[in-house]
């Protein structure tokens, strides 16, 4: 019998699929080339840290070796390890290492404003929310807890978790997006979200409620480049914005500044209240500044455990004035997204 024929999908609704991929091979090839030395300097900022942020190794079901021990009368000889005992004369089980510790899901925004660099900063936000997701699975894993990437690779407690997590991101098909996934962690875990935030605030506001729904508690990392912060550009500019919406171009752009740090201004303390809310807590990373000053943060943050008082902030919100003369802002100031591609025209 003659195997019926199917169709092939027309070239107009494959061309969205081929687009998606190219952009994609695209970032992996350029994720591929940065990832060596990523690693090595997220394995430098982690040697930074003590080990152990909520470390309880014990023996237990887990993926990673604990320890042998004499097997006891009474256990199921399937737990014998063979290979061990039979290079003494006792029997001796395999014991794994207890994973009770909670889940820590970690999300490094990898869509395209994360590319951008200033000449005021030596890294792209996308190397340092890679090197922080790297350098906290690492000292997560080590300290004894649970480490997963939403939507993209499942929480493990491997002590290659560096390796799992790159290969992650390299094999990642998908085109990249700016916030998390929809998913529900778990009341007792926790979300790491390392981030330039320049979503729509509705955007940021709808996943947070999301990710926390359930009790999960939280961090939020703003990622900026310090030209993001200070706008230092003058005369005629264009502003180029990296996810397709356009630009826009400024005669003096100078003139635009203090609208834009209003609006910068308003934007953060809109999220802020937001994580507040929640209960999450949220810190701004500049670019310009050493990893290790944010590692030791949020180092600090995740070993307070979950439920505890958030420490001081490291800077004020926005206070009324900044935020009623962003509200009054002309549109002249477009979105700080645009600024992650600034050229002199």
């Amino acid at each position: 019998m003659a195997a019926t024929p199917t169709a092939s999908p027309s070239p107009e609704r494959l061309a969205p699929e081929r687009q998606a991929l190219d952009r994609a091979g695209a970032s992996s090839r350029h994720l591929a080339a940065l990832m060596p030395r990523l690693v090595l300097e997220a394995r430098r900022v982690a040697a930074t840290v003590i080990h152990g942020l909520h470390g309880r190794r014990r023996a237990g079901p887990g993926e990673n070796f604990w320890q042998y021990r004499r097997f006891v009368s009474g256990e199921s000889s399937g737990r014998v390890d063979w290979r061990r005992s039979a290079r003494d004369e006792h029997l001796y089980v395999r014991e794994r290492e207890w994973e009770a510790a909670h889940t820590v899901w970690i999300w490094p925004d990898r869509s395209p404003s994360m590319a951008f660099r200033s000449r005021l900063a030596t890294d792209t936000k996308l190397e340092r929310a890679l090197v922080m997701a790297l350098a906290l699975g690492e000292v997560l894993v080590q300290g004894g807890e649970r480490v997963g990437i939403p939507g993209l690779m499942p929480v493990t407690a491997n002590r290659n978790v560096v390796d799992r997590m790159v290969q992650a991101f390299l094999h990642d098909p998908s085109e990249r997006s700016s916030l998390p996934p929809a998913f529900s962690p778990s009341p007792l875990s926790e979300v790491l979200v390392l981030s330039d935030l320049w979503s729509p605030i509705a955007e940021i506001r709808q996943t947070l409620a999301q990710l926390s729904a359930a009790g999960a508690h939280g961090h939020v990392v703003q990622i900026v480049d310090p030209a993001e912060e200070t706008f230092p550009y003058s005369g005629r500019v264009e502003f180029v914005e990296p996810e397709g919406h356009g630009a826009v171009t400024a005669g003096r752009a100078e003139a635009w500044r203090e609208d834009y740090a209003a609006r910068i201004a308003l934007h953060r303390s809109q999220i802020r209240g937001e994580t507040d809310r929640i209960g999450w807590s949220f810190v701004v990373h500049r670019t310009d500044r050493p990893a290790t000053d944010l590692m030791l943060q949020l180092h600090a943050r995740l070993s307070a455990g979950r439920g505890a008082a958030p420490p001081p902030r490291a800077e004020p919100a926005a206070d009324a004035e900044a935020i009623a003369a962003a509200e009054a802002a002309e549109a002249t100031a477009e979105d700080a997204g645009s600024i992650a591609a600034a050229r002199s025209a």
